[in-house]
């Protein structure tokens, strides 16, 4: 089995870098043409397996890999719902098809892998396949990238629905990375804020993606996680490395407005440490139990516990402590965005578990 890392940071890297970077990288991942839903091709039927790139009773399900020397256990029983990040690195169109083939099929398998198994110990995981916006979507404010948005979000939103009705009345712990999480903020507001499905939410692991604390947060409908055994609430951060430069990204975030309307600012960014499952919480790196790190063959993880720290500062998430040798493409910022869930895994796994026993009692 190839290791997720090299790829992760490749995706992330290609996703940062166009984003973010000049007016050449701009123009060559800008989607051909305008918005055109035919171009994504069918839909998705998520009653189908086929629908989903994980989901409970499927054979090689990638959302139950383990690192090496790691046994499984699930003493949970609940329903988890996970959003893969972009993907679909093509500028062929708006949005990629539900089952794009290629490097595309095997990135979605591997954020998968490497982000989704973190939940696999507290219950059952579905993870849908969707019609993902390209990652030149992020690149322009226009209406051809709000219609492709838009148009993801919405076969999310149907997978949702179907997750919903085969959770039956099971806790659920919601998590997505970067697009995932942008579609993952949504559903919080669209589908969850207000409604009785809010009292079966453990936490919404809400990844990558910024949240401002005051225009954001209160349309979401679940607080800010405070104390690691908090239930119904969010857990959100962006992971730096020193010193820490998110101008490329937070630049960009604050000219658009919140879910109120209201401005968007880079001292209101949520930031709830995953080492100590507190809003703007600080931890050495005794406090965590793992992160992932590669193989020298790359055919494979463990796990290093006691190896990186973490401390919230300024609405950033902060690694400290000796980082292992996760790979060279450490984004521009010392950005450590491929790593939000890596660096953490042991940590996110024991967070989520420790919220679901709270959520029992």
């Amino acid at each position: 089995m190839a290791i997720f890392v090299l790829t992760l940071i490749v995706v992330a890297g290609a996703f940062a870098i166009f984003q973010w970077g000049g007016n050449v990288l701009l123009k060559e991942a800008t989607p051909k043409g305008h918005f055109e839903a035919a171009q994504a091709g069918g839909g998705p039927d998520y009653t189908q397996p086929s629908s989903w790139v994980a989901r409970p009773g499927m054979s090689d399900n990638p959302a139950e890999w383990l690192p090496d020397g790691m046994t499984g256990s699930r003493a949970g029983n609940a329903a988890v719902f996970y959003i893969h990040p972009t993907t679909y690195l093509e500028s062929d169109r708006w949005n990629a098809p539900l089952q794009a083939g290629g490097e595309t099929a095997f990135r979605t398998n591997l954020f998968v892998q490497s982000q989704a198994s973190a939940f696999n110990g507290t219950g059952e995981i579905w993870a849908p396949y969707y019609r993902q916006a390209a990652f030149g979507s992020f690149l322009l404010e226009s209406k051809d990238a709000e219609e492709a948005l838009d148009f993801a979000y919405r076969d999310v939103a149907a997978a949702f629905d179907q997750f919903v009705e085969e959770a039956g009345d099971r806790p659920m712990i919601l998590a997505g990375h970067s697009q995932g999480a942008l579609h993952l903020e949504r559903l919080l507001r669209e589908k969850v804020a207000g409604k009785p499905i809010a009292k079966r939410v453990v936490a919404a692991y809400v990844v990558g993606w910024p949240i401002d604390v005051t225009s954001d947060l209160p349309a979401l409908g679940l607080p800010a996680c405070t104390a690691a055994d908090q239930t119904a609430c969010i857990l959100s951060w962006l992971t730096f490395g020193e010193p820490a430069n998110p101008d490329l990204i937070v630049d960009q975030w604050q000219k658009t407005k919140g879910l109120d309307g209201g401005e968007r600012r880079r001292k209101n960014v949520l930031c709830v440490n995953p080492l100590t499952g507190s809003q703007n919480g600080i931890a050495p790196p005794q406090a965590n139990p793992g992160t992932l790190v590669p193989t020298a063959d790359l055919r494979s993880a463990t796990v290093e516990p006691q190896a990186v720290g973490a401390r919230c500062d300024k609405g950033l998430l902060i690694a400290t402590g000796q980082i292992p040798p996760l790979g060279p493409y450490v984004l521009p910022g010392n950005n450590y965005h491929v790593y939000d869930y890596a660096l953490f895994w042991g940590a996110i796994r024991r967070d989520a578990e420790r919220r679901l026993a709270a959520w029992h009692h």
